[in-house]
């Protein structure tokens, strides 16, 4: 029987952050095909708390705790020539599981989720690879390099990345990206895209449990007159906490002058010092991480993104869309979601006189707001559910030569 090799930068589970989200239902769809062997990292408790799950779905496992200081991964890096990204991942433990994995199994396909994790494919294995890039993260340090953020560390991260994401994608019978822009951006970046074949498997959203029906709003902001704004997320992650701080020291001030009731919500786990400090805010309030944020979703007047960088499609926004809430977003945030302006969402540049403009259109018109949220729940529900999304993967999987590049 055929088996399958699943390598991930994280575990899977819980999936409660994007790329978890993603791993987990791939994971779990590959498990239904055939027997899969996981091979990833855990940083945490959580993570490692998570492997209970791999367990189960997987024929084996290797969870490497990932302990490696930065600074060392950056020695490391620059002693080599390669990405941080690559050297922050690396691990001769799980070099050496991957390979007796290899060696004992009948393994046909390797998945590789995230490309990080695409330095453990065998030079020598002769079976299938599939590489799961999610989204151009050279394209990405490039942005932050753009934005004046650690200039010559990223500039130097999306050069050397954007050679390990050409190399893998010629390694790859099929390089796999999360939307149409990101698989067009992809291409336009292949010095040789002879032979490279790029394909799109989107992220998608269960609409049972981002489901406004069976959400109780948060008891705290229901009962406060509001209006409430929620902007969920990763904090630490760098696009999330610059649009944060970008929502409280830009954009509220100019908001809260006409309405010293409003509040603004900032969700997610491990808020940054930066962010912590914007507490005291007169209605800011930063709760770092909740169990559920379905419930901060539900009574919220309004979800606001007003994301700087974004790469792939942004999960918090189908969320939001899936528990029916208008959307001010930028279109940085709006891309790879075919969505369309002022009947799923709302567009806005990051500018707060604009940014308030749009805000009023919908706080002030309870219906235009009603309208909008229940058309963007029927959009995810049509174009993004999971079953949708994964159908796609059957085929890159089970198609044979030139068939798998007219598997999607």
């Amino acid at each position: 029987m055929s088996e399958i090799l699943f390598l991930a930068h994280r575990v899977p589970f819980p999936p409660n952050r994007g790329d978890r989200i993603r791993s987990a239902h791939l994971l779990t769809k590959l498990a239904s095909l055939a027997p899969v062997h996981v091979g990833c990292f855990a940083e945490s408790d959580e993570d490692r708390a998570g492997g209970e799950e791999v367990k189960a779905l997987a024929a084996s496992h290797s969870i490497v705790n990932r302990t490696k200081p930065l600074v060392l991964a950056g020695l490391e890096a620059v002693l080599s020539g390669k990405p941080v990204s690559l050297t922050a991942f690396h691990s001769a433990r799980l070099q050496s599981w991957v390979q007796k994995t290899i060696a004992y199994r009948p393994i046909t396909t390797i998945f590789v989720f995230s490309g990080q994790m695409g330095q453990y494919i065998p030079a020598d294995f002769s079976g299938k690879v599939i590489v799961d890039l999610c989204d151009v993260d050279s394209a990405k340090f490039e942005g932050y390099a753009a934005a004046g953020q650690r200039v010559w560390l990223n500039s130097r991260e999306g050069r050397l990345l954007s050679f390990e994401e050409e190399r893998l994608a010629h390694r790859a019978d099929t390089t796999i990206l999360i939307s149409n822009n990101e698989a067009q951006l992809f291409s336009s970046r292949l010095n040789d895209s002879s032979n490279v074949n790029v394909r799109i498997l989107g992220n998608g959203i269960d609409c049972e449990v981002f489901d406004p029906d069976q959400t109780e709003p948060h008891p705290v902001l229901s009962s406060r007159s509001g209006p409430h704004f929620v902007f969920t997320g990763q904090m630490d992650y760098p696009p999330n906490e610059q649009a944060a701080l970008w929502a409280i020291q830009s954009w509220w001030p100019v908001y809260q002058r006409d309405n010293p009731a409003a509040e603004l919500h900032i969700v997610g786990r491990n808020p940054t010092e930066a962010l912590m400090a914007r507490g005291k805010v007169p209605g800011v309030t930063i709760w770092g991480e909740v169990p559920d944020v379905c419930p901060f979703i539900a009574a919220a007047d309004c979800i606001v993104v007003p994301l700087a960088i974004a790469r792939g499609v942004q999960n918090k926004v189908l969320e939001a869309m899936a528990m029916a809430k208008p959307v001010v977003l930028t279109p940085e945030a709006a891309t790879g979601i075919d969505a369309i302006d002022g009947t799923h969402w709302l567009h806005c540049m990051a500018d707060p006189e604009a940014f308030t403009a749009k805000i009023n259109a919908l706080t002030t018109d309870p219906g235009k707001a009603r309208t909008l949220g229940d058309a963007a729940r029927q959009f995810v529900i049509d174009h993004h559910d999971w079953a949708a999304m994964l159908a796609p993967l059957d085929g890159f999987v089970n198609a044979q030569g030139e068939e798998a590049r007219d598997a999607a």
